[in-house]
């Protein structure tokens, strides 16, 4: 006997660094989970166009554009989806309420709460390892996270907070 689970669209907030696609992985490891990950699609679609902020911000806007509806239709489908897009604006979550709402799915935003020198030292050992697409060097570090916006109870989401233990 199979049983269903309504489909659910996992989000991911946090500081680079701080375990968000790690967490994505873990929660891509439920059964009928989809991941997707921005930092994947990306260096896949735009690799070396992607040398400033400016550029992230021009290439993520037009990734958003085609990958929405994609995501709406698999959560439609009774897919969960792990989001592994960094939900660390206001405006970027306002993207993610909107595949929400027109998917009609619940949705779980995942807010890591990780100190900065914790999230440093995980990007030196990140860089080192040259694993990940995109290797952002500590004052880009300090850069991005002058964006970074906590959720607010007013924008409604549902949130689980996490620590640096994970």
């Amino acid at each position: 006997m199979t049983s269903y689970q309504a489909p659910v669209l996992h989000l991911v907030c946090g500081k680079i660094a701080s375990g968000k696609s790690t967490l994505c992985a873990q929660l891509g490891a439920q059964d009928g989970a989809v991941v997707l990950s921005e930092d994947d699609w990306l260096a896949g679609l735009y690799g070396e166009q992607m040398t400033s902020l400016s550029d992230y911000v021009r290439c993520m806007g037009r990734l958003r554009g085609v990958i929405g509806p994609h995501i709406v239709a698999l959560l439609r489908s009774g897919l969960t989806v792990v989001l592994d897009f960094q939900a660390n604006t206001v405006e970027s979550r306002a993207w993610m309420r909107g595949l929400v709402e027109e998917a009609g799915v619940d949705h779980l935003l995942h807010l890591l709460e990780v100190p900065d020198a914790v999230c440093i030292a995980r990007l030196h050992a990140r860089n080192a390892a040259g694993e990940h697409p995109f290797a952002a060097s500590e004052a880009q570090f300090h850069q991005i996270s002058g964006y970074f916006t906590a959720p607010s109870e007013e924008e409604g989401f549902q949130v689980l907070h996490h620590g640096a233990e994970g």
